[in-house]
């Protein structure tokens, strides 16, 4: 991170992914961030788009090296507070996810889209896709990052997750439980393993309906094989230590073009 970069303390994922009590979590995620930097850095001087855009961390953390960029949100709080903190006539936009449909076609030079996909229902994930795919420039890159909720990774992380909930004051507390069963099957999960997802549905302040999942269940997997039916998936890299492989990642990476 540059010294001149904004102020990222503020942001409520920020605080609890990149500044919270848990020192491996925090350096996990600081590495997902570093690698987003490398992968889209070729594209500089290109609007980028950041589709689940969260607090608007990365945007804020790269957005002058990518003028006319825009962050997309579901959450119309997220919109809002990213609008005041990062916005302004040569910031980035932050816009409502339904804004997508009105933005102009293949405007993009390159689409982030980092840990998103895994908390969308299956419509949303077509949804989601669909709206990159229209974006993304011809000649443009889409990234996409999952979580690795499969083999040794998944023990590792729930252990994290445990601590974390006993030493943070943080939505850890609430984390999901696996059965033995499913734990094991997760643990040596390939293409076509199968958990169930619990599916939950609240609402935003704003009194928007919710749908979403956790991490349970997410095969990063699968979700490579969906992103192949509407990219050429040229790339899968892994964080936060690539060479190690998924075998010890906590993060898979799409790097795709358009078909």
């Amino acid at each position: 991170m540059r010294s001149d970069a904004p102020d990222l303390t503020g942001g409520t994922y920020a605080r609890k992914q990149l500044f919270g009590g848990c020192a491996l979590l925090s350096w996990s995620h600081r590495r997902r961030f570093e690698v987003a930097g490398a992968l889209t850095a070729p594209y500089r001087g290109r609007p980028l788009l950041d589709y689940g855009c969260g607090d608007g961390t990365f945007l804020a953390m790269v957005g002058r090296e990518f003028p006319g960029s825009v962050g997309l949100e579901v959450d119309p709080e997220l919109v809002r507070g990213c609008a005041e903190r990062f916005g302004g006539p040569e910031g980035p936009r932050f816009l409502m996810a339904d804004a997508a449909d009105s933005l102009p076609a293949a405007s993009f030079g390159v689409v982030v889209c980092m840990e998103v996909l895994e908390h969308c229902p299956a419509d949303a994930v077509e949804v989601v896709l669909g709206r990159i795919r229209r974006l993304v420039a011809r000649d443009g890159r889409v990234i996409i990052s999952v979580p690795v909720e499969t083999g040794l990774p998944i023990l590792v992380k729930q252990a994290a997750r445990a601590i974390a909930a006993r030493r943070v004051s943080s939505d850890y507390r609430h984390r999901e439980h696996y059965r033995p069963g499913e734990l094991l099957r997760m643990l040596a999960a390939g293409d076509d393993v199968r958990v169930e997802r619990p599916l939950y549905e609240t609402t935003f302040a704003s009194g928007a309906p919710n749908r979403y999942h956790g991490h349970k269940g997410f095969n990063w997997r699968a979700m490579r094989r969906r992103a192949a039916c509407s990219f050429r998936v040229v790339e899968t890299r892994f964080s936060p230590v690539s060479w190690l492989g998924p075998q010890f990642a906590s993060q898979a990476w799409f790097v795709c073009e358009p078909l």
